[in-house]
């Protein structure tokens, strides 16, 4: 699609949706007059592939209406919440800050299926150590739900803060007195029983992990 044929479209858009340049200059974090710039006086010259899809997904269209082309290279978002079609790839966040950054991408339809509530729940961790050998292996990447901790407790692999150090284990709720068992998966580490669920610094539940192969 032509330029000026983009900018057509853009301003038919947001006539069908009650949408003002203004609002959606703001939306996109620029100034208010921008989006006016750009339909009317061509300034800037196009707009940038991730402030087109953002506004393509504000308005529920396809980014194509708005003039990207069809084949036009998938971006990767920052945030699962910011793609704006199930086909984006989206990194998540690490749980460790000073991590360095995760060579993986996913399709933001496919991990947004992963998660008990809010996509940008989701995060990052890599597994570090033997503790849970021979379920995880050092190097495993796995995807955390953080909307999925204490409230929802139950059987199974959480991330959790211990003495402050960041680790997996798998935790064992007791039916009857709901006190927990965090275990390790390598029977060379020592279970810690009738531990106080409330006492516990869970990050959240693993809900997926993937795993290179040699």
């Amino acid at each position: 699609m032509e330029e000026v044929d983009a900018r057509a479209a853009l301003a038919a858009e947001l006539r069908t949706h009650g949408q003002s340049y203004a609002a959606i200059s703001r939306l996109l974090g620029r100034n208010p007059a921008y989006i006016q710039q750009y339909v009317r006086r061509g300034i800037p010259r196009a707009l940038e592939r991730d402030d087109l899809r953002r506004i393509a997904r504000h308005l529920g269209i396809a980014p194509a209406r708005l003039g990207e082309p069809e084949d036009a290279a998938q971006p990767v978002a920052a945030r699962a919440s910011d793609a704006s079609a199930p086909t984006d790839f989206v990194r998540l966040t690490s749980l460790e800050p000073t991590a360095a950054p995760f060579g993986l991408a996913f399709h933001a339809g496919w991990v947004g299926a992963l998660a008990s509530g809010h996509v940008d729940a989701l995060a990052m961790l890599r597994v570090e150590g033997d503790a849970m050998l021979p379920t995880l292996v050092p190097g495993d990447h796995l995807v955390i739900d953080t909307g999925d901790a204490a409230p929802r407790l139950r059987d199974g692999l959480y991330a959790l803060r211990l003495d402050g150090a960041l680790m997996v284990k798998r935790l064992a709720v007791n039916p009857a007195s709901r006190l927990v068992t965090i275990a390790s998966d390598n029977r060379a580490y020592p279970d810690w029983t009738g531990c106080d669920a409330a006492a516990l610094a869970i990050v959240g539940r693993v809900v997926w992990a993937g795993r290179r192969f040699l």
